[in-house]
């Protein structure tokens, strides 16, 4: 019974977001699923919609709202020049590009750089975050919002290789997770005014990792989850109240995954933590030591989870954290893959992808389609297409 609630669980969230803009980080609920079908090859010639150009850098991954895709790159010697750029998804046509200048520090590692968050939206505005700890809110037609440089008010937040953590948006509040060496927070932002509704002071410790927003349901409170080295929090999102606290070692690169009464956590390989209608705090359900991940954030799908360890994709029973196969891909994997018609789709940082079938006993790779190009990023999928992300182009692939 356990594992047919868990794939009635998965099934419900792909209907939920059938036909869903993909409008964060992970996509609909940070989810990483799509209710479409993709294409299972393309090249050049075949299944590419269209390429459009890109300037500087950016590991952060594109978004979609309403028949736009939004990207943001930063660029100059300094990594100072801001960019937020808009494409039209029908034609691949570049609607705006917005210009910002950095107000706080911008080094970075050299793989990464400024534009390495994930931008978000909710429906409405876009609110662009770069590890220059600036972040901006414009409108679907580029118009600026408000405009806020963190660094002015906490001028010891900063990394020197850089942040990655991508802001959430839930209830007209816009969650940043700024975690480093130096003044280290999470911070609440009214999404409308762009005015701080709370802060909470967070350990002193370089983290990449991006919150995560698990639904209430009965007694439970909707929560943003924090996670960190030395633990994870859940916080009302309105007030930052902190709900619950759970003091396990979690990691700094991949993200939690949180679906329905469940959270997947990257902590002693993948933790699975359990969350009752009646309460707010969680339970650890299990953990397993060989479902690690090691840069992309797991997925579920229809009662499995799916991790990336090195070059191995790992699917385990969402039940009990079992291994029910593993399949050897290639190359490393920064971004999170994403599950659309029964396959998963990654792409490596060679720029190598991977189309694996989902539907038999075991994973099978039915295609390894090539940008050509480094990409660091997660696929967004929205309208029966696939859009990936290197630093210099933008792919729209579809039938």
């Amino acid at each position: 019974m356990r594992r047919i609630g868990l794939s009635i669980l998965g099934c419900i969230a792909t209907c939920i977001f059938a036909g869903a803009d993909w409008m964060q980080f992970r996509g609909p609920n940070g989810s990483s699923i799509a209710d479409s079908k993709l294409p299972l090859n393309w090249s050049d010639k075949e299944n590419t919609a269209w390429k459009a150009d890109l300037p500087g850098r950016g590991p952060s991954s594109p978004i979609v709202v309403k028949g736009r895709v939004i990207v943001t790159c930063s660029d100059g010697p300094r990594q100072d020049q801001l960019y937020v750029i808009c494409f039209d998804t029908k034609s691949g046509a570049q609607l705006w590009r917005r210009k910002f200048w950095a107000t706080g520090r911008t080094f970075s590692h050299p793989s990464s750089a400024i534009a390495a968050p994930t931008p978000a939206s909710d429906g409405d505005r876009i609110y662009a975050f770069f590890s220059s700890n600036d972040l901006i809110c414009l409108n679907l037609d580029g118009d600026l919002q408000w405009y806020r440089g963190l660094s002015h008010d906490y001028p010891k937040a900063g990394s020197d290789v850089g942040m990655a953590s991508s802001p959430v948006v839930i209830k007209d509040t816009v969650v940043v997770q700024i975690e480093n060496q130096g003044n280290s927070f999470a911070v609440g932002i009214n999404s409308l005014s762009g005015e701080t509704r709370w802060r909470v002071p967070r350990d002193p410790t370089a983290n990449w990792s991006s919150p995560a927003v698990l639904l209430g349901k009965g007694k439970r409170k909707t929560a943003v989850l924090l996670q960190s080295p030395g633990g994870m929090t859940g916080h009302d999102p309105v007030t930052g109240q902190q709900l619950w606290q759970l003091d396990e070692s979690f990691g700094t690169i991949v993200s939690p995954l949180a679906i329905g009464n469940r959270v997947y956590a990257p902590s002693n390989g993948l933790t699975a933590l359990q969350f009752s209608d009646e309460s707010d705090a969680p339970e650890i359900a299990w953990q397993s030591n060989k479902l690690g991940a090691s840069s992309s954030s797991p997925v579920l799908f229809q009662g499995r989870i799916y991790t990336i360890s090195g070059s191995v994709l790992k699917c385990g029973d969402a039940a009990d954290g079992k291994i029910v196969w593993q399949l050897r891909l290639g190359g490393r994997f920064w971004g999170t893959p994403v599950i659309a018609g029964g396959h998963l789709y990654c792409v490596n940082e060679a720029g190598d992808a991977y189309v694996v079938s989902l539907t038999g006993e075991k994973g099978e790779i039915v295609s390894q389609p090539k940008f050509g190009e480094t990409v660091q990023t997660s696929p967004a999928v929205a309208d029966g297409a696939l859009y990936v992300r290197s630093d210099q182009h933008l792919w729209k692939i579809a039938k």
